[in-house]
């Protein structure tokens, strides 16, 4: 697993246990590739040369899978698998295509602007493999990921949930961009199916 969130290391490795037990995971943490994607409004070119090392240091170390934890970088990602000498996954596949399948009008609930723009194109690109139409509404929690890098998750939350609010009642699903955001799903309750991407991405290791 490749994390720019160290902090998602532990909950995420827990699920894996559940959906593959008895594999052995390795986490790689470089908080650098999403500092510098957020600096460059999108994932400059070094951090594609960085992914194809990583896949390079997982396949050396035994891994038969490559996770890519951050939505934010996720489409440099699929950019490196032809590169890589193994599978490489982002995380928040699987949720978009649910969220496909959830409805015609799909909510994308973001703290970064550089995870709005990915899993949005996400989603479009799930909607277009399965041939339907599906309109995307994008939201950005404006200071939310601030608020959680500053040490106050509290606020995060909150931020979270009032853009949960104000998007829940346009559309008939809400996707959540970034794993680190799954924390508010159990109090998120607008009538709407919330989808995250750590089970159901992790799920794709069994």
């Amino acid at each position: 697993m490749l994390h720019t969130v160290p902090a998602l290391a532990a909950p995420l490795a827990e699920l894996a246990a559940e959906v593959r037990p008895g594999a052995r995971i390795l986490h790689f943490a470089d908080e650098s590739l999403l500092q510098d994607t957020i600096a460059n409004d999108g994932p400059p070119p070094h951090v594609l040369r960085r992914l194809v090392s990583y896949a390079m240091y997982a396949k050396e170390s035994g891994a038969g899978t490559l996770l890519v934890t951050c939505s934010s970088i996720g489409e440099a990602a699929e950019q490196a698998r032809p590169l890589a000498e193994l599978p490489i996954l982002r995380i928040d596949e699987p949720m978009a295509e649910e969220a496909v399948r959830a409805g015609d009008r799909i909510g994308v609930l973001a703290t970064l602007a550089t995870t709005l723009g990915p899993t949005t194109r996400a989603v479009q690109r799930a909607a277009s493999r399965h041939g339907v139409g599906r309109e995307v509404v994008p939201h950005l929690c404006e200071g939310a990921f601030d608020a959680l890098r500053g040490g106050d998750p509290a606020r995060h939350d909150a931020l979270v949930l009032d853009g949960f609010g104000r998007l829940a009642g346009q559309v008939d699903v809400v996707v959540l961009a970034q794993a680190s955001m799954a924390r508010i799903v159990t109090e998120a309750d607008g009538g709407v199916p919330v989808l995250s991407s750590p089970r159901s991405g992790v799920g794709q290791l069994a």
